[in-house]
């Protein structure tokens, strides 16, 4: 459920009163063209069969970055989206929201390195913000000035530093699932155990496998729509163990490990929207709050949605990101 923000929001920004019953592309206050709703009930049909149109590998691409190589997708015409992914997921994480803004945008979607195609770690990377001059320079190369931003857990905290880095080139920052303060001591205790444990196996093991399944995806998930982590536990159980050494844990420790940025992030002024899901146990509730208090924006609580909301609930979180981009991307 949307949470108005405080003060009051900036442009670009949706709000959403009280509504009755409605089919789950339409919320009331969130203003769409038919297309999109066109679009949003495909997608929902196309869910419930487990088939998606788009082909990734036809519209993969590669760019030498940082002396390694980064993995894109880019994709559809018009105005330029960025989307950034998940943390051991890759570009095929935003399947939902690619089919839905396509139509619409051009969407550059790169993969993390040592995730997806991508290439390893480039030497040297010592934080966030080394990760998001990285993702700058691919959005260079392709020479693309202004896009907006969509970013979900890792995805949205270097896209958050673009912004940040940036501001002037970012027309609208969609932030889902992700808090840019700085990791609570308890979880970097765990977090960093957890990434010992697999840097000296080479591997991620099935004990471990198992308990990540819950922090990523809701019971609900796991429940109704079981592919999902099924998909999860398969993509982690056959990781090469070379990725997992050069990036798949120091990426770990650098995310774990990054700046509390909250005190520059209150700074954006750029239209903004924060969703996290409602059972996300790896970003809480109340840290998408704090985000969307710090941006002075909208937040949505996807209902019973894990950390994955962008795959858990398509239709909430592709309804939001078309209506905030088609207000945001107009400026």
């Amino acid at each position: 459920m949307p949470h108005p923000p405080s003060k009051q929001p900036k442009p670009g920004a949706v709000d959403r009163p009280s509504a009755s019953p409605m089919p789950p592309w339409g919320l009331c206050g969130l203003h769409l063209e038919l297309s999109d709703i066109d679009q949003l009930t495909k997608i929902q049909q196309s869910a419930e069969r487990g088939k998606m149109t788009l082909q990734f590998d036809e519209n993969r691409h590669s760019a030498a970055i940082a002396n390694s190589t980064m993995s894109y997708i880019d994709v559809g015409q018009g105005p330029v989206v960025v989307l950034g992914h998940s943390y051991l997921f890759d570009a095929s994480m935003w399947r939902y929201q690619i089919e839905a803004l396509s139509h619409r945008y051009r969407l550059i979607v790169p993969e993390l390195w040592g995730h997806g195609k991508s290439g390893a770690l480039p030497a040297g990377t010592k934080d966030m913000q080394d990760v998001a001059r990285q993702h700058l320079a691919l959005l260079d190369h392709l020479k693309i000035d202004k896009f907006g931003l969509v970013g979900m857990s890792v995805g949205g905290m270097w896209g958050a530093e673009i912004a940040m880095t940036a501001p002037e080139r970012v027309k609208a920052l969609a932030l889902l699932d992700t808090y840019l303060g700085a990791e609570p001591k308890e979880k970097v205790t765990l977090y960093l155990s957890m990434l010992a444990t697999v840097e000296a196996l080479g591997s991620v093991p099935d004990p471990m496998v198992e308990a990540l399944v819950p922090m990523v995806f809701s019971q609900e998930t796991i429940e109704k729509s079981p592919q999902f982590a099924d998909e999860f536990r398969e993509n982690l159980r056959q990781a090469p163990s070379e990725r997992i050494v050069d990036s798949i844990v120091p990426i770990g420790r650098l995310t774990f490990g990054r700046r509390d940025a909250m005190t520059d992030l209150r700074e954006l002024t750029l239209p903004s929207l924060v969703m996290t899901g409602e059972k996300d146990i790896s970003r809480p509730v109340d840290e998408g709050r704090e985000m969307a208090d710090a941006l002075n924006c909208l937040f949505v609580e996807v209902p019973d949605a894990g950390h994955m909301s962008a795959l858990e609930a398509p239709q909430d979180v592709n309804t939001h990101l078309l209506a905030f981009l088609g207000n945001a991307m107009r400026t």
